[in-house]
């Protein structure tokens, strides 16, 4: 069987605060490094989404329900359910790089 974890797959997240949430792979790792030592992956995903306005709602209620807060978070590959669906736009390389992914607080 190949591969299938891949940078760029969209997953749902199954564990922890942002579990039921949906993410894109950034970068998937499935050796494992020192301070990770297991398959794991990381992911940016939506912390908050927007929420529901209707016609009625004045525009500055619609400013402040419309904003969307995202989280990048490193997962094991058992806390991710990969879907069919792949983002085609790549990720900015310059904001995710190796310093996030070493960040000790992900």
């Amino acid at each position: 069987m190949g591969k299938f974890m891949k940078p760029g797959k969209a997953v749902l997240v199954l564990a922890g605060c942002y579990s039921g949430s949906k993410a894109v792979m950034v970068k998937s790792i499935d050796d494992g490094t020192s301070d990770h030592p297991y398959s794991h992956a990381l992911v940016a995903g939506i912390d908050h989404y927007r929420r529901k306005v209707t016609a009625a709602t004045g525009k500055k209620k619609v400013a402040k329900r419309s904003k969307i807060k995202s989280s990048v978070e490193v997962y094991n590959y058992s806390h991710l359910m990969p879907t069919r669906c792949s983002a085609d736009v790549p990720p900015d390389r310059t904001v995710l790089n190796k310093d996030v992914f070493r960040d000790p607080a992900l």
